[in-house]
């Protein structure tokens, strides 16, 4: 099975702390980022056939990334280069290592979709997508259309971005359609507790908002006749809300947290490197499949910046844990 991984690639700037403080200038990283291809680099690092589907720009920022796609094993066969330049997110880290984000995506080559750029896939791809795609104009609009007809088998990681839309009405309008197609294909949805809450309001006006974020995935499953859905938990694990209703669930790992960037991301490369595809008992590799995405997320938060474990690691952390 090939993995087709569309989304955003672009750079993160991370500030660097200097020895003194300085009121003139600062000191930043420049880094590799972005959801879908954090994805695509976990994917391939757990040694899956993966193809990155992006824009690239010509600009210095699109060769890193690139460069840091080849490095790892992510084909890019299904690029599209252009001369606009690369999206841009200003990091912001709390004391507990969360990131936050400013993005900086307006006629940047990351976003500009165009009717024409997007390849024709078959049956038997995966298409993962998900992120900032499914809210960001003028691609968000072209790439419903062209996956709409799309054959290949699907998952869409919600991975909400409320500093790009911050009504939870308009981000609802704009995700709730990415979620019909996907449940069309009996496919995959993913999203956090704080994703799942946030929308909630604008799924369901008669929502509370501190409902069980559970429940209101259920609902969607049913709703949208989705395959499953993925809800992750923070240090509280993950589980999965299958389509007759029943829930697995997996614990979470303790370790001494970095930042948690990337973590959803290689959470979600973890469950479908061993999912997708996987023969046996439906339940049984659900939660093999879980157990895998909270082993790469618990390696990759303790660690700086997002970098997904191979596949050796995880599996090494999985025996030790037990």
């Amino acid at each position: 099975m090939r993995f087709v991984v569309c989304g955003e690639a672009l750079i993160d700037l991370a500030n660097v702390p200097e020895p003194s403080d300085s009121s003139f200038r600062s000191t930043w990283q420049a880094l590799s980022a972005g959801g879908p291809m954090n994805s695509a680099v976990a994917l391939a690092r757990l040694e899956r056939d993966v193809q990155f589907l992006g824009r690239m720009s010509t600009d210095r920022f699109g060769t890193q990334l690139r460069q840091h796609l080849e490095a790892d094993g992510v084909g890019l066969d299904a690029v599209v280069t252009v001369d606009d330049p690369t999206a841009v997110a200003v990091v912001s880290l709390d004391a507990h290592g969360k990131a936050s984000y400013a993005f900086h995506t307006e006629r940047t080559a990351t976003f500009g979709w165009r009717p024409g750029e997007l390849p024709a896939l078959g049956a038997d791809d995966w298409l993962h997508f998900g992120s900032m795609l499914l809210v960001v104009e003028p691609g968000a609009s072209t790439f419903l259309e062209w996956v709409r007809d799309c054959p290949a088998r699907m998952s869409v990681d919600l991975n909400v971005r409320s500093a790009v839309v911050a009504d939870p009405d308009e981000y609802w309008r704009r995700v709730e359609p990415y979620l019909a197609v996907v449940g069309r294909r009996g496919g995959v949805a993913k999203a956090s507790d704080d994703d799942v809450l946030f929308l909630a309001r604008a799924a369901d006006a008669s929502a509370d908002p501190s409902a069980d974020p559970v429940a209101l995935v259920t609902a969607w499953v049913q709703r949208f006749g989705l395959g499953l859905f993925v809800l992750t938990l923070g240090p509280d694990g993950a589980l999965a809300v299958l389509a007759d209703g029943a829930v697995v669930r997996v614990r979470g790992h303790r370790v001494e947290v970095v930042d948690t960037v990337g973590a959803g991301d290689t959470f979600m490369a973890g469950f479908l490197a061993a999912w997708a595809g996987a023969d046996g008992a439906p339940t049984e590799t659900v939660r093999t499949a879980l157990q895998q995405g909270a082993a790469a997320s618990a390696i990759v938060c303790g660690r700086q910046g997002a970098q997904p474990p191979t596949l050796a690691e995880v599996r090494a952390f999985l025996d030790a844990a037990g």
